[in-house]
């Protein structure tokens, strides 16, 4: 008699063979996450609210009805392009703490092409060719500001850390400082930080009418799947993925570490760019002071809750836009704070990030890569 695996047809096994690593890689992410809800209804209860009901608001917030989809996917998809700017960089050994400023970068130079191109050709643009442009700049404008610490790590042994950090202070301020002055909206009942509206030629429209769900949201999948075939279908990813392993390996076989170095980072910086160009261009159509803190230090949640994997980057943003989506619901039917939240979110990065806790309390051996997310100064 056969065994059931000598039974199975050979496209199963085939199947099987591609999912099996998936399924290990997002196992444990799925049970911290579900660990950290239990702990996160412990935390509602003593708090005095209704774990089951708060869920319950969380759910419908997110995703009870068609409105609440949409807005889960406008929330998810900064959170889509910024966690994968992270990811990528961890790939490539690099930490970038940097995606907070060159998404705002990113931004700046979209707006600015978005509502002054057509006055500085004296023509319309039509829309075919304002959108890119507006999207190009900004990405683009991301992708320089990344690399300088890309090159100052490549070529002087700067950690990336501090150099990411100090670049996030120069790009918000200095954001600030356009957006007050001369990017500041000329209209006399304007009394915030924020530029003119970008022009109807160089806004990419809502998928649905009457929703707010918009073509970004599509791009920053089809990005994702860009990234992975990127990094495990190329030559440029197969070197990003072994200077991240290790780079004296790397340079013994021939790889240039250096070039490879830069380029990760501004391809890192790149798609954080493309995370404040699309809300701009998609979403408010103008760029103003503070609408993005915290896209970019989220991302690095994000990034580790997907195992730095794009599918699971992509799973884990459209977890956290449909927590914060979720958010206001679950207050208003528990009356419990909006912060649960954040707590939550801090559980489940906890978990994730010692997932040597998650591996022991459900008896899972260690069989995925681990991925070197840094290396010491001079590295």
């Amino acid at each position: 008699m056969q065994s059931s695996e000598e039974r199975t047809s050979p496209q199963t096994k085939s199947i099987m063979r591609f999912l099996r690593p998936t399924l290990n890689a997002l196992g444990v992410p799925l049970l911290a996450v579900l660990t950290a809800m239990i702990v996160g209804g412990l935390i509602i209860a003593f708090a005095g609210g209704d774990p089951f009901m708060a869920y319950i608001g969380l759910f419908q917030g997110a995703l009870g009805s068609p409105r609440a989809l949409s807005e889960t996917a406008v929330w998810a998809s900064p959170y889509i392009f910024a966690g994968l700017a992270v990811a990528l960089a961890f790939r490539g050994g690099l930490f970038n703490i940097g995606a907070e400023g060159q998404l705002a970068f990113g931004a700046v130079m979209a707006a600015l092409i978005g509502y002054a191109l057509p006055g500085w050709l004296h023509i319309d643009l039509p829309a075919f060719i304002h959108i890119p442009l507006a999207v190009g700049f900004g990405a683009l404008a991301g992708a320089l500001w990344a690399a300088i610490p890309g090159a100052l790590k490549a070529y002087t042994g700067g950690h990336e850390v501090i150099n990411t950090i100090m670049m996030n202070y120069i790009a918000l301020n200095l954001t600030s400082f356009l957006l007050n002055g001369p990017m500041r909206d000329p209209n006399p009942l304007n009394v915030i930080a924020r530029t003119p509206g970008i022009a109807e030629s160089a806004r990419i429209p809502p998928i649905f009418s009457g929703f707010r769900v918009h073509w970004g949201f599509i791009l920053a999948l089809l990005v994702a799947l860009a990234v992975w075939w990127l990094l495990w279908k190329t030559t440029l990813g197969f070197e990003i993925r072994t200077v991240g392993a290790n780079p004296d390996a790397a340079k013994y076989a021939g790889i240039d570490t250096k070039r490879t170095i830069v380029l990760t980072m501004a391809l890192s910086g790149l798609l954080a760019g493309l995370a404040g160009t699309i809300e701009v261009t998609a979403l408010n159509y103008r760029h103003e002071l503070g609408f993005s803190i915290g896209y970019g230090f989220d991302a690095i949640a994000i990034a580790l809750l997907g195992k730095t994997h794009p599918l699971g980057v992509v799973l884990a943003a459209l977890l956290f836009a449909a927590m914060r989506n979720g958010g206001t619901r679950m207050q208003f039917l528990t009356q419990i704070p909006v912060d649960i939240i954040s707590v939550i979110q801090a559980l489940i990065l906890l978990f994730v990030a010692a997932d040597a806790i998650i591996r022991y309390i459900y008896r899972i051996r260690a069989r995925e890569e681990r991925v070197v997310l840094t290396r010491g100064w001079g590295g």
